[in-house]
């Protein structure tokens, strides 16, 4: 990691440069749990039946072929955030029978990496669960729990074993929306891509929100057709529109690093909550947020959860240590990497609300300024928090102190703004 990328990341501006070795160390960081999961299938074969073993080759023979055929298409699945949360519960999974389960994975994705590159493949697939989640593109339902899947140029047959068919035309295997074969025992719901962008609203993943759910309440993901796609698909545009004309740069970051967007059950009452998942950055947890205004600081937010969650895969920023801290923005004490969290997220706002209180919109103006001046307070304790520590790393406290400047820079330049006549 140079130096000056450790700054510019730490300052929270969006930087091209940066934004790329992002995405090549997300893209590394999926390549080394893969050839993690080998190895584990490698260590572990005596163990396997001989129908595992077999799937589990094919499978990833079929992932060598589509990669070979298409490298940056596959890339595309492998960096997906649901993936990522993939593998990570695979590598987790005991050994026996919750680890077998668990490589049944490795075929969803090569099958999504497969349709995307374009391959021709023929693979027939018992689906115990009934379901087969192809990252980033949609999820299959079969009741009768067998499937036989052809690929050719994109396109995708899907024969069950009464011989019910359905055929989905396109790379992305068909528009958003579900459909049906003719008795209903098959079923296909493909994502929706959000307007503007490549990122998309993900509500059938399984592996999207973690099994205990998301917050002190466990929210579970919404469910289609709960998720809201109208409602989200207007805030987003919407959303993206002023994002743009407050900062362009900070607007083509967020499209860079926000691959999916998950729903959440909505609010009984107070903000909307929203979340990043560390082992699978590039994915906002959300509930829809009431306007415009508040999905772009939900997004900037959250951008800034997933550059530190990749960040810190790659320049360890803190120690593992048990002290805990009171923050501003939060009612329970915060451990060392939740306190940097939230000041790094926070940072990213102060910086987006010293630009909004110059930019479009009258009520977008009062309210960044109004909230630039609740928040620099809490951010600057945070920060003193942080100096302090003697949890982080060298790297950790040198994106400290880059912090910090860029802290008193925009307290000097809100002051400056503020004085002049």
């Amino acid at each position: 990691m140079p130096a000056g990328i450790l700054r510019d990341l730490a300052r929270t501006r969006p930087v091209p440069a940066a934004t790329g070795i992002l995405g090549a160390a997300l893209h590394a960081r999926r390549m080394l749990l893969l050839k993690s999961l080998l190895v584990r299938v490698d260590t572990v074969r005596g163990t396997l039946s001989a129908a595992v073993r077999r799937r589990f080759e094919d499978d990833w023979a079929l992932l060598e072929r589509a990669e070979r055929t298409d490298a940056p298409a596959v890339r595309a699945v492998l960096d997906y955030p649901t993936t990522g949360a993939w593998l990570a519960a695979a590598l987790a999974a005991p050994d026996g029978p919750d680890f077998h389960e668990a490589l049944a994975g490795l075929g969803a994705v090569a099958v999504a990496a497969a349709l995307r590159a374009r391959c021709r493949f023929t693979t027939t697939r018992p689906l115990p669960a009934g379901t087969l989640p192809l990252p980033g593109i949609g999820l299959l339902r079969c009741a009768r729990g067998r499937v036989r899947l052809s690929g050719r140029a994109g396109a995708l047959r899907i024969t069950d074993s009464a011989g019910q068919t359905l055929l989905l035309p396109g790379p992305a295997a068909a528009g958003p929306g579900t459909r049906w074969s003719a008795d209903g025992a098959l079923a296909w719901s493909a994502l929706h891509t959000l307007p503007g962008g490549t990122a998309v609203l993900d509500d059938v993943d399984p592996y999207r929100v973690p099994a205990g759910g998301i917050g002190p309440a466990a929210l579970p993901a919404a469910e289609r057709p709960c998720s809201d796609h109208a409602g989200w698909a207007a805030r987003w545009r919407d959303a993206h529109a002023l994002l743009a004309a407050t900062h362009p740069a900070r607007a083509a970051e967020t499209t860079a690093l926000v691959r999916a967007v998950v729903p959440l059950v909505p609010p009984a009452g107070g903000p909307p909550l929203s979340a990043t998942v560390r082992t699978a950055p590039g994915a906002v947890l959300a509930q829809l947020p009431a306007d415009r205004r508040e999905l772009v600081e939900l997004l900037v937010h959250e951008t800034h959860h997933t550059k530190l969650a990749v960040l810190d895969e790659v320049v360890p920023l803190w120690r593992p240590g048990g002290s805990l801290h009171r923050v501003g923005w939060r009612r329970d004490p915060r451990p060392v990497p939740g306190v940097l969290q939230g000041a790094y997220a926070h940072l990213a706002l102060l910086d987006l609300w010293w630009r909004a209180r110059a930019g479009p919109a009258w009520a977008w103006r009062r309210r960044a300024a109004e909230r630039f001046e609740m928040c620099r307070e809490q951010v600057a304790g945070a920060l003193s928090v942080l100096a302090e520590s003697d949890e982080l790393t060298p790297h950790g406290r040198e994106f400290v102190r880059h912090m910090g400047r860029h802290h008193a820079h925009l307290g000097v330049a809100a002051r400056r703004r503020d004085d002049a006549p």
